[in-house]
């Protein structure tokens, strides 16, 4: 037997809701099998699950509220029976006490006509509902039964829900009640106003919890370096000239590869802190500061960075930023990030030195890229020049290995042609 939990979807989440089960007991799930969604003050979440087997039953039912680490359903593990649980035998009759009597009088019987079994209802038609558009149905008090939907193969959307929610309800039907003639009918009372969800306010206090939590816990030391980035930006240029519009890179993916073949290198930036104790990651999974909509920021993970080439990271971050504006992650996105780089250059920043999300030990900040001017070989240019920070833990490493760290970064972009 194994116990699927709610999981731990970042240091801001403490509860979380369970908004659709995507199985039913005795269905069969492998390792990495989606299962379930679950809201959380930031994005709606599909769960993903680590262990293989067989649902033996589901222990919260949909739309409960939890928190971390509360069992949500019950798995029979490979190699293990199910367990289902006994019929109920029915109890042998008493045998009354035969009594004779005389028989009545033979009378012909009347026809049996075989009564027909009453037809079994039809099993509902779950229609199918984008976990966005179920979050905001919740939080708008939609009655999802009555909305259409016109999304893929009927599909139930965001906007179909916020139709529904501004669509006057619809009239109930009544007998006629004839109106005294001489009494004017009541002027209409004026409806009460119904304060809005704050949902950005939820969701700063969600954030700064964890982040008052991050700087009372984790003792953080901060390095910074500029970058000269002529060669990267000369390398990337000529590279997407040779690619389709659709599949040119980023700068971005650079800094990324460039961070995480750094905490390959150094590897006491790429871990958690767990228990009192440095525990390094089994691979490099760069968690990508992405803001979202409702406002606020979220860190999905992009996984093995080291092991991909520019042209899957690309894939990836589009695709994580497609899912993240549509309030769609995966559980094992949000978990599973070893070491997060966040960057604001695209506001205008020069230098962000960022808080670490715990049990992370380490986050890496990029500003916008600046002309500067620049000495080399007793010459004096303008070249593009990045600032790139670390915001270090201290328990986990020093400022020497910081430093070498981002040496390894600097390094590692002079030369984006073996990125």
């Amino acid at each position: 037997m194994a116990d699927f939990l709610m999981p731990s979807l970042g240091a801001d989440m403490e509860v979380g809701t369970v908004l659709q089960w995507l199985v039913k007991p005795g269905d069969a799930v492998k390792r990495g099998d989606i299962v379930a969604v679950v809201d959380t003050e930031k994005a709606t979440i599909e769960v993903e699950i680590f262990q293989s087997g067989v649902i033996q039953r589901i222990v919260v039912p949909e739309g409960e509220k939890v928190p971390v680490g509360t069992l949500l359903a019950v798995i029979v593990t490979n190699g293990e029976g199910v367990v289902a649980a006994p019929e109920a035998k029915p109890k042998p009759a008493e045998r009354a006490p035969v009594v004779i009597a005389p028989p009545p009088p033979a009378q012909p019987a009347p026809p049996r006509i075989a009564a027909k079994p009453a037809p079994e209802p039809a099993a509902p038609h779950r229609a199918r509902i984008s976990p966005l558009a179920m979050r905001l149905a919740m939080e708008l008090k939609v009655n999802l039964a009555t909305v259409k939907g016109t999304g893929p193969e009927g599909a139930v959307t965001k906007a179909d829900v916020e139709r529904a929610a501004k669509a006057p309800p619809l009239p109930t039907a009544a007998a006629p009640v004839p109106k005294p003639i001489e009494e004017p009918a009541p002027a209409a009372l004026p409806k009460p106003a119904v304060a809005p969800i704050d949902h950005h306010t939820a969701m700063r206090k969600v954030i700064a919890a964890a982040m008052a939590r991050s700087k009372r816990e984790i003792p953080h030391y901060y390095l910074g370096t500029h970058i000269d980035m002529s060669k990267a930006m000369a390398w990337l240029q000529a590279e997407n000239l040779k690619r389709p519009v659709t599949e040119r890179l980023l700068y971005s993916v650079l800094l990324l590869k460039a961070v995480a073949l750094a905490a390959d290198e150094i590897p006491e930036m790429n871990g958690f802190w767990i228990d009192g104790a440095f525990k390094p990651g089994e691979a490099v999974h760069v968690g990508v500061a992405i803001s979202i909509r409702q406002g606020g920021l979220i860190a999905p993970a992009i996984h093995d960075v080291g092991k991909k080439n520019l042209s899957e990271i690309m894939a990836s971050l589009r695709d994580l930023v497609k899912r993240v504006r549509a309030g769609v992650l995966r559980s094992s996105e949000i978990a599973d990030a070893t070491i997060t780089v966040t960057s604001l250059g695209n506001e205008g920043v020069e230098s962000v030195f960022g808080v670490i999300y715990p049990p992370q030990v380490a986050l890496v900040g990029f500003g916008k890229i600046v002309e500067r001017p620049w000495a080399s070989g007793g010459m004096v240019g303008a070249r593009p020049v990045i600032m790139a920070s670390l915001s270090g833990d201290h328990r986990a490493s020093d400022g020497h290995r910081g430093a070498l760290f981002l040496n390894t970064i600097e390094r590692l972009l002079q030369v984006p042609e073996k990125l």
